[in-house]
């Protein structure tokens, strides 16, 4: 047998959002996605490459964000691997610049996948591999957009291309929790009133705390254990949401500590989610629970498999990880 060969067949494991909400299971792998901001001034190290497409322009001032991550591997053999790291181009920030790199040096492939989620996709080789991403993104100076007075669409009004957003998926079980969401919200105002009161409910009665969920932990698992990770409050958020009919998608990226008190601990990446009411999807947090400013939309889907930050077919044993997402100075801003 040749020197790296695999003697059997190895499973392909996904880092599925345990970094987001800054749990960090060891050993696991995960996979990336995002895709390219608009007003991209400079690329490095970037091999093929996407259709950049471009965000409306925001007339609203604003500020610079250092964004990334790192993540290292210790590779027994050849591994094919997707990531999901990059800014998509359909949200409200705009790439300036980005950086990508693996060491050692490798070629990468890029495509985007059925959620319009921008994919880079190469084979680890063995041994140690790091892998580094580094952007700089204008965001708008300003929190979220406020729902209040969004309505709720009827089932039969809503574009067809978004019923599946209303669908159980493998770790919103909107099915199996209907009861407890009619039981709980059935009599609440319908529209954002009705997502907001979902997001009260997750937000005051799951416990947030890092590292209590892993790969498999459905919103059905947190119901029952009461404690959870960001993801884990989102697919709570985003079950009830589909239960009431209302549809509702998973989203992550990068989450600066931007005019809220820091966090003390490791930067990590966050999860949301987005609610489509009236004519539009919206933002609501329910770990938050609060209109923030400066998010990074990295990748949208059903819930975090979809969206899992870099996925490994084959034996690659995660080692680390590091992200940041801080505020980057101005030339003004810089200059004394």
């Amino acid at each position: 047998m040749a020197a790296g060969e695999l003697s059997r067949a190895e499973a392909m494991k996904l880092l599925v959002d345990p970094a987001v909400a800054r749990s960090r299971p060891a050993r696991s792998r995960k996979h990336f996605i995002v895709e390219t901001v608009c007003l991209v001034v400079s690329v490095e190290g970037i091999h093929g490459g996407h259709r950049y497409s471009f965000a409306i322009p925001t007339k609203s001032k604003q500020i610079n964000l250092r964004v990334g991550c790192e993540f290292s591997y210790d590779v027994t053999a050849p591994t094919p691997v997707t990531v999901q790291v990059r800014p998509r181009s359909d949200s409200s920030h705009q790439l300036v610049s980005e950086t990508w790199s693996t060491t050692p040096s490798l070629p990468v492939d890029e495509y985007s996948d059925i959620y319009g989620n921008p994919v880079k996709r190469f084979v680890m080789p063995s041994g140690p591999v790091v892998l580094r991403y580094n952007a700089i993104c204008a965001v708008p100076d300003e929190v979220d957009p406020d729902p209040t007075g969004a309505t709720q669409v009827p089932v039969e009004e809503l574009p067809g291309q978004l019923l599946h957003f209303t669908l159980p998926s493998r770790y919103c079980l909107s099915d199996e929790l209907m009861g407890m969401a009619w039981q709980l919200f059935g009599q609440t105002q319908p529209g954002a009133p009705r997502v907001q009161a979902i997001c009260d409910w997750v937000h005051d009665n799951i416990k947030f705390k890092y590292g209590t969920s892993n790969p498999l932990t459905t919103a059905a698992d947190v119901l029952r254990d009461r404690i959870g990770v960001c993801r884990d409050l989102t697919h709570v958020a985003v079950t009830f949401c589909r239960a009431m009919n209302i549809p509702a998608r998973y989203v992550f990226g990068y989450l600066p500590d931007l005019y809220v008190p820091v966090d003390p601990n490791p930067m990590d990446f966050a999860a949301w989610m987005e609610v489509y009411l009236g004519d539009r999807w919206w933002t609501f947090d329910p770990r938050n629970n609060a209109r923030r400013a400066g998010r990074v939309l990295i990748g949208r889907g059903r819930d975090a498999l979809d969206v899992a930050m870099l996925t490994t077919f084959g034996p690659a044993a995660f080692q680390s990880m590091t992200v940041w997402a801080d505020k980057y100075p101005t030339k003004s801003e810089a200059t004394p």
